[in-house]
């Protein structure tokens, strides 16, 4: 019978001489250990790279964009009548400035009813919106005498069915058709109390209202509302623009809050003022730009001060961090330095290095801003700052203006040579515009942009040629097919009533033509169509593709993806358009190079987290290979122990028997 533990027969220390040997078989592992921790200290080291760009990105991003290198500071004395923020464009500068009425909503209230549950009535509601001129208004809330203009913006329609035909309902069809008026029920505690109240979203004297009821007799009595004729309907409040004076000047506006009255100032009326005007004052926001510049600074220095700690060496301890001799680390950190010591090209700003702006190179690889220098750039050359940092262009003809650019765009300066400027597609009459579409005469086609779409004129007759422009233009820009593509016209008559359509839209895809039995009766005849031009030039000596007004570089060309707007003019060379791209762009531009699918640290950690698996795989055969070692050791020296054993037994044995023998002998 074996033994059951091993070193017991023999006193071999079995446990003991296995383990020693183990440890010498194990230095494989350790090392495989060593080299795992130092790809795991790496690749936590490109993370927190990964992370501090991430962070450097986000401030470059503000410096990319040159609203926040002209920021407007825009303050006012009494804050009460006013609110203000500035934006870019605005010049310094102060304003008086004085309230007389605050824009607002028209309100309309119906005729009250014995019961809110009633059934009132079914049919369609159609909403248009407007100014009401002339006339006057009585003290019931109606007018009389009075003329009603649509804003052209289009009608809206409610339909009232059996689920909804009561006032309640008619309250809740309003609300849910999202057609910007907001509909609720009022009790005014009177011998019929319930009464429909109105509300246009809109403010402004262009937003009041006009109902028309086609359907149930009643429906037509509660809600039919025409401010130049019949009115169910009682104005609570008038529909009024803002009315305000800016440095004496008499200002309209149909919001209490725009931002093309003082350039590049957002202005919100709060409350009038009259007799008692507000100072304005508009200033550039030097603090702001300050401090973008300088979280720019601060955001560089962190992020070359964490690439240069990752990689740096420690006499002291004679150990070199995670990332010592890593040279994709200072490859990046030599495209940043010889980004940030270099010169901007293109011609948009006559700033072209960062120290023109106070950004200083140290020797010790950070940058240091001087504010007193980078105030004096703000005080002289402010206009100039959004080409030092940002892409951005300028162009030497005022009606061509830069709109964009892509990464694939270079910096330079390209002529503009314009063949055929844009234009609108248009039909005019040839005779003057019939103003009686009774008897069926009111069904008319409208091709517009390619879109195509059926609408009925009013069954009827109209009293003037400014009616039916109005109207027409508001049935054809208020129908879903135009409105959805984003697609309107602008209708003109001339002193004799010939009409006059052009489209919204620039290019040649824009058209527009009527068909129909109303088409001949609007237009006096045939009349006479004109299809959209194309855009057409080149770009730096190659030909640019079009949309509308905007030309764009070619493939290829130094000036792909550059965009400029050309608003009018002449053909021919218009000059050039000068295109640089800042240093925030450019870093922004290169970080996203670093941070990419195959940028250098994808590159680098995918080669890491390989390597991880790999030396994972090995480990798990290595220690499957040193359990078979351990395995062989424990049953070889065991084998051992019981040789020893069995030979110590043995010995005793022969032992006993020789002293036997010669105890034998001797007796």
């Amino acid at each position: 019978m074996g033994l059951s533990s091993a070193g017991i027969g023999s006193g071999l220390d079995v446990t003991g001489i296995v383990s020693q040997l183990m440890s010498i078989e194990q230095r494989p592992l350790t090392a495989l250990t060593t080299k795992q921790s130092d790809y795991k200290a790496k690749l936590s080291a490109f993370g927190s790279i990964q992370s501090g760009i991430a962070s450097f990105q986000s401030t470059l991003k503000k410096l990319s964009d040159p609203k926040n290198l002209q920021t407007i500071k825009a303050t006012v004395t009494d804050t009460n009548v006013l609110g203000t923020s500035g934006g870019a464009g605005a010049v310094p500068g102060d304003y008086s400035i004085e309230v007389t009425k605050l824009a607002q909503s028209q309100k309309l209230a119906s005729a009250g009813q014995l019961n809110a549950q009633a059934v009132v009535g079914t049919g369609t509601l159609t909403f248009d919106f407007g100014t009401i001129s002339g006339g006057t208004l009585g003290t019931d809330g109606k007018y009389s005498g009075s003329a009603f203009t649509s804003n052209g913006a289009g009608s809206k329609q409610v339909t009232i069915d059996s689920s909804n035909n009561t006032l309640n309902g008619i309250r809740d069809a309003i609300n849910s058709a999202s057609i910007g008026v907001t509909a609720s029920v009022i009790n005014d505690g009177g011998a019929t109390p319930y009464r429909l109240a109105l509300s246009n979203s809109q403010t402004g004297e262009a937003s009041s209202m006009k109902i028309s009821v086609s359907g149930d007799a009643a429906l037509g009595n509660l809600l039919n509302h025409d401010p130049a004729g019949s009115q169910a309907l009682t104005q609570t409040v008038a529909a009024q623009n803002a009315a305000l004076k800016v440095d004496g000047l008499d200002i309209s506006k149909p919001s209490n809050t725009f931002s093309d009255v003082v350039t590049g100032v957002t202005l919100t009326l709060k409350k009038t003022n009259a007799g008692s005007p507000t100072n304005l004052s508009v200033t550039r926001d030097t603090n702001a730009v300050k401090a973008n510049v300088q979280e720019f600074v601060d955001g560089y220095n962190k992020l070359t001060g964490s690439l240069k700690s990752l990689t740096s060496y420690d006499m002291t301890s004679k150990k070199g961090a995670a990332l010592y001799g890593d040279s994709s680390v200072r490859n990046m950190l030599g495209q940043l330095r010889g980004l940030v010591t270099g010169t901007i090209t293109g011609g948009a700003s006559s700033l072209t290095r960062l120290s023109d702006a106070g950004v200083s190179y140290q020797a010790d690889g950070t940058l240091k801003l001087d504010a007193t220098k980078l105030q004096t750039v703000i005080d002289t050359q402010f206009d100039q700052l959004p080409g030092l940092f940002a892409a951005s262009g300028t162009s030497t003809d005022s009606q061509v203006s830069y709109v964009g650019s892509t990464a694939k765009t270079q910096s330079g300066s390209y002529a503009v040579s314009i063949s055929q400027l844009a234009t609108q597609g248009s039909q005019t009459g040839s005779g003057a515009a019939n103003l009686d579409y009774s008897g069926g005469n009111n069904a008319l086609q409208v091709s517009l942009d390619g879109l195509s779409a059926n609408i009925n004129l009013r069954d009827g007759s109209y009293a003037s040629t400014n009616e039916l422009l109005s109207d027409l233009q508001t049935r054809i820009n208020g129908n879903s097919t135009f409105t959805q593509a984003g697609s309107a016209v602008s209708i003109s008559a001339d002193a004799s009533g010939v009409l006059s359509l052009l489209s919204n839209r620039f290019g040649s895809n824009s058209s527009i033509t009527l068909g129909g039995t109303a088409a001949s009766l609007l237009l006096g005849g045939a009349g006479s169509t004109t299809t959209g031009l194309a855009l057409t030039g080149q770009i730096n000596g190659a030909a640019a593709t079009s949309l509308g007004q905007t030309l764009t570089g070619a493939s290829g060309n130094a000036a792909e993806g550059l965009k400029v707007s050309v608003s009018n003019g002449s053909t021919g060379s218009r000059g050039n358009v000068q295109y640089s791209q800042g240093f925030a762009y450019q870093l922004d531009q290169l970080a996203s190079s670093f941070l990419g699918e195959n940028g250098m640290i994808s590159m680098r950690t995918d080669g890491i987290n390989s390597a991880l698996k790999r030396l994972d795989s090995d480990r798990l055969n290595l220690e499957a290979k040193l359990g078979r070692i351990q395995k062989q050791y424990q049953d070889q020296f065991t084998k051992l122990d019981t040789t020893m054993s069995s030979m110590n037994s043995t010995s005793s044995y022969l032992t006993g028997q020789l002293t036997a023998l010669a105890n034998n002998t001797t007796n």
